[in-house]
């Protein structure tokens, strides 16, 4: 039976995708392992939602999420390897956010208050989701600062999900959540 543990990682290093190691510290793994994390808090949110039209969004949100993760764990010199979809980012998978984004914006216009995240577990999962994608980007613009090869699209595909997560998140929360002030 295989095992789960290699003990390549013991000296704090990560394997790149096609070949390589770096520090696990790395600003790159920081931002795929961060990725990771979203992937995580987008799997409770799914199993924590009512509709099946937000689970299975979420769960297409995964799937894609790993193709972003493998585009930024990718040892730079093997670019050329990644298959679009599959391990590379494409801006299709942008545009495909930002149709979605509209579509649901356009059947439920978005509130025009702050919202205090919670009225649903649903809701209040995602909310968690989109502050770690959130995250991720911070991350892997922390990278792309630091001088590590970032594609462009794996940057606008993380600022338009984390926008995508919010639109999800008031739908799956309804119509009845507090505004972040009262005095209004």
């Amino acid at each position: 039976m295989p095992r789960i543990y290699t003990k390549t990682g013991d000296d704090g290093t990560t394997g790149l995708l096609y070949g390589g190691r770096v520090s696990k510290a790395d600003a790159v793994t920081e931002a795929y392992g961060t990725i990771d994390e979203a992937v995580a808090a987008l799997g409770l949110a799914r199993a924590l939602c009512r509709t099946e039209e937000i689970r299975s969004t979420l769960l297409l949100l995964q799937r894609e999420l790993f193709v972003i993760g493998a585009d930024l764990a990718t040892n730079p010199r093997e670019r050329s390897r990644l298959r679009e979809g599959a391990s590379l980012a494409t801006p299709s998978m942008v545009a495909e956010i930002e149709a979605h984004i509209d579509r649901l914006v356009a059947e439920r216009p978005l509130p025009d208050v702050f919202i205090v995240p919670g009225t649903t577990p649903g809701s209040a999962a995602i909310d968690v989701a989109r502050t770690t994608v959130r995250r991720a980007e911070r991350r892997t613009v922390d990278a792309r600062e630091g001088g590590r090869a970032v594609s462009e699209v794996v940057l606008r595909y993380l600022n338009r999900l984390s926008d995508l997560l919010f639109v999800l998140a008031r739908r799956e929360a309804g119509e009845d959540e507090p505004p972040s002030r009262t005095d209004r």
